[in-house]
């Protein structure tokens, strides 16, 4: 009996006429997923072989590989970002290789996946309790450089992609409800209760209260698995609402990336647990989910929620303590604190002192308001600036950033600040200090607690010129410098390098298995 690993018969190593499966899959889901899946049947077909690839797109799952196709392969070349669920194809040769090999150089895997070695599916595969690191270092890696990236950037990475839509719709949604049905008040600029736009608000606001719980579920997925959706999910939620540690603010997306990495590799390490055979198949459904995300709830609430609420506290006894200082300092400071976590508690502060002075010292909130539209304005400009060193998906979300940033909201920076930290987070930062700079020395006014280009429009602002002068230079200051990083750092790859040191350690395969 021909085993499922060997060629057929006529099909040798060295003979033409195999039968081979593809996978190609990004953390974006657009261009390269689908260059990647040209190249390999194109490469294939030159060569004689036949090939059938599936892309896991934005879109989901085309051209999905059945049981005959997995039955009849004779190898299985894998050209992914992110991870693919490899234990339908046990008992085959399996390549696990980027998805920028699966461009570059598709001949090449085809020649190796006849030497790769048969996937045994060892700890286990989707749904059971190996999970997804243990299907990690089970499939051969193309040599060269062809190794898929790391396990820290592909959780992340799977987080950001299924983040941004939660961004872009929520952020859109809200942006044009305040263009058309807002009115500036003392309070910000308001849509009336009745109005039809403020339900239209509504409703962008429950997609950016769902961006943080995705983020954080969709990091803790990659991890683990689908045991490890809930404990993330809950987790991101918990980070995202400050009132649940006394705090009034939450610990935005920095909170969501620690809880998602904090509850993916927690469900690993109960994975390894042994347990009675009895209680393995609700291992996965029941206990692993219930005992993670009350472990990490309690975890963030009573132990990580607690600094959070002291940081809060004394970053605005201490900014009140500067009232009064160079107008010019306190402007870098506020510009700084705004940019650095983009709706977290830092930003939070620094937003709510400006707030809590409108109506005495509106320069304040001046300096803030310059400061607010520059991450996604400078994000959305660096997109435009070097499209090249940008996926497709970051271009789209650039646009969506430029036009939230128009109407001050700041979170629409943060897929890039969460993608790449070391790079975008401090590049955001440079560009507000300078923006609040320049805002606080021209003694700009905001009469409401909001802040971009909007509020000039509407009329709050005073000293409208040098105003936008403030978000303009602070916007080209961001998008250079964000530039400069990325070239530095060899562009969208280094996003990598970016989160391996922030993010705990990959967790070892697991040796037993909690379910079958």
């Amino acid at each position: 009996m021909t085993s499922p690993a060997d060629p057929p018969n006529g099909a040798g190593a060295s003979g033409p006429g195999l039968k081979l499966l593809a996978v190609t899959a990004c953390p974006t889901g657009i261009a390269h997923t689908y260059m990647a899946a040209e190249k390999l049947a194109q490469s294939a077909e030159a060569l004689g072989h036949r090939m059938k690839v599936e892309t896991q797109g934005s879109i989901g799952a085309e051209n999905v590989l059945s049981d005959n196709d997995v039955r009849e392969a004779d190898g299985v070349i894998i050209a992914s970002d992110k991870d693919v669920d490899r234990s339908r194809f046990i008992g085959k040769r399996v390549l696990v290789v980027g998805v920028a090999e699966g461009i570059h150089h598709p001949e090449r895997l085809i020649e190796q996946v006849r030497e790769a070695p048969v996937y045994r599916g060892d700890g286990g595969g989707r749904g059971g309790g190996g999970g997804r690191s243990a299907e990690r270092g089970t499939a051969s890696a193309a040599p060269g450089g062809g190794k898929g990236r790391g396990v820290t950037y592909k959780a992340l990475m799977n987080g950001v992609s299924y983040m941004i839509p939660f961004v872009v719709v929520g952020g859109l949604l809200i942006a044009v409800s305040l263009a058309l049905g807002g009115d500036t008040t003392s309070k910000g600029i308001v849509i009336p209760d009745d109005s039809f736009w403020k339900t239209v608000n509504d409703i962008g606001t429950i997609g950016f209260q769902l961006m943080i719980p995705a983020l954080s579920g969709y990091i803790a997925y990659a991890i683990a698995d689908r045991p490890a959706l809930v404990p993330g999910m809950v987790g991101g939620w918990i980070a995202a609402h400050g009132e649940l540690y006394d705090s009034e603010a939450g610990a935005g997306f920095i909170g969501a990336i620690v809880t998602g990495f904090l509850a993916g590799y927690l469900v690993l390490w109960i994975k390894r647990i042994r347990v009675p055979k009895f209680v393995q198949p609700i291992m996965p459904i029941i206990v692993i989910p219930i005992v993670a995300t009350s472990v990490l709830g309690l975890f963030f609430i009573h132990v990580l929620g607690k600094p959070i609420s002291w940081v809060f506290e004394h970053l605005t006894d201490w900014l009140g303590g500067l009232t009064g200082t160079s107008a010019a300092l306190l402007g870098i400071i506020l510009g700084l604190m705004i940019a650095f976590d983009m709706g977290g508690p830092v930003n939070k502060t620094a937003f709510l002192f400006g707030a809590g002075l409108v109506s005495k010292n509106p320069e304040v909130m001046g300096a803030c308001a310059a400061a607010i539209p520059v991450p996604p304005l400078g994000q959305g400009l660096a997109t435009l600036l070097r499209r090249r060193m940008f996926d497709d998906q970051e271009r789209e979300t650039g646009l969506a950033a430029l036009f939230m940033g128009f109407f001050g909201i700041t979170e629409g920076a943060i897929p890039f600040a969460a993608a790449r930290p070391a790079r975008v987070i401090p590049a955001n930062m440079v560009g507000g200090a300078v923006a609040g700079a320049i805002a606080g020395v021209a003694s700009v006014e905001d009469n409401v607690p909001h802040g971009g280009p909007i509020v000039a429009v509407l009329g709050a602002v005073g000293g409208v010129p040098m105003f936008l002068v403030a978000v303009v230079v602070g916007t080209a200051v961001t998008a250079l410098v964000t530039l400069a990083l990325m070239s530095v750092g060899g562009g969208p790859a280094a996003a990598e390098a970016d989160t391996a040191s922030a993010a705990p350690p990959a967790a070892p395969p697991a040796a037993s298995p909690a379910a079958p």
